[in-house]
């Protein structure tokens, strides 16, 4: 009886997500228009960047799990990446943080406050990239520096905050090599990301620029932070309109770029839904 609850459970799992995908596409449909009129190998170059971006992620859940003296196998790592991701984009905020506190307080007795303590530590890492990358290229050097400093200090005191709160404490695991590792981890993600951005722009408008590229690829990564729709469908687009004044870059081509990301990005996430699948089914079959 277990067995076969498990197994439907499964297999409702995977007709919703099939939904989903489908309901997306339905309510999307200039995503699909944009993947036609894209050359294939621009759509090839887009997707093998998005592989770059997804083991530079697991890197990233990696160097926070090490935070909390949790690190997985790799295998284990990958999939729960991929769930995480799936669910990052189709469910509003960051679901995806919270299906790997509650995998790793099930499966390895990782408490949430540890787990999310050290989740906050790698944001910390990642906003100062972020921050870095918004305003190295766009502004002078002073006002570089106030603005890194005044992301250090906010994100230092919410990290603070939380601390105190829950008195969950990371200290054993947070050492010098861990916190390299967490800002390794996120200038990597962030420099995938840049790629992709770079790509994608410079498809639709050749003449845009790598310093254009830096800090449009620094405003869009601070939209996570306020990731309240699926995919950040819409906030992310709003944070590129609102630094326009930084990046130079016209709406047309924002909107533009944006519509090709998600339409590969989607693509990308079907291939890994369909490779958790095939993991699932040859873990089950015993292969």
């Amino acid at each position: 009886m277990k067995k076969f609850l498990q197994r439907a459970i499964r297999a409702l799992i995977l007709l919703l997500t099939v939904v989903v995908f489908c309901d997306y596409l339905w309510r999307h449909p200039e995503l699909a228009a944009q993947l036609r009129h894209t050359p294939l190998h621009v759509l090839a170059e887009v997707f093998l960047l998005y592989l770059a971006w997804f083991g530079a992620a697991g890197l990233a859940l990696h160097a926070t799990l090490r935070v909390c003296g949790k690190p997985l196998r790799a295998s284990e790592n990958i999939i729960l990446n991929a769930y995480s991701t799936l669910v990052n984009f189709f469910l509003p905020g960051q679901g995806g943080v919270a299906v790997r506190g509650l995998y790793m307080k099930k499966r390895h007795q990782l408490s949430y406050s540890r787990y999310i303590l050290a989740t906050l530590l790698f944001y910390v890492c990642y906003a100062i990239v972020s921050a870095v990358m918004l305003l190295v290229s766009s502004r002078p050097w002073w006002q570089t520096c106030v603005g890194i400093a005044a992301v250090i200090a906010g994100s230092c005191f919410v990290f603070g905050i939380y601390q105190r709160r829950t008195q969950a404490t990371v200290t054993e695991g947070a050492s010098l090599l861990n916190i390299a590792l967490l800002f390794a981890a996120s200038f990597c993600q962030v420099a995938a990301q840049a790629a992709i951005f770079g790509r994608e722009l410079r498809t639709i408008d050749a003449s845009i620029t790598l310093s254009q590229v830096v800090t449009y690829t620094g405003a869009a990564n601070f939209s996570i932070f306020v990731a309240l729709t699926p995919g950040a469908i819409g906030i992310r687009e709003s944070f590129l309109m609102l630094t326009r004044s930084l990046h130079h870059i016209e709406t047309a081509t924002i909107m533009a770029a944006s519509a090709l990301d998600r339409a590969v990005f989607l693509v990308f996430l079907g291939v890994l839904f369909l490779l958790s699948q095939a993991f699932h089914a040859r873990r089950h079959l015993g292969v």
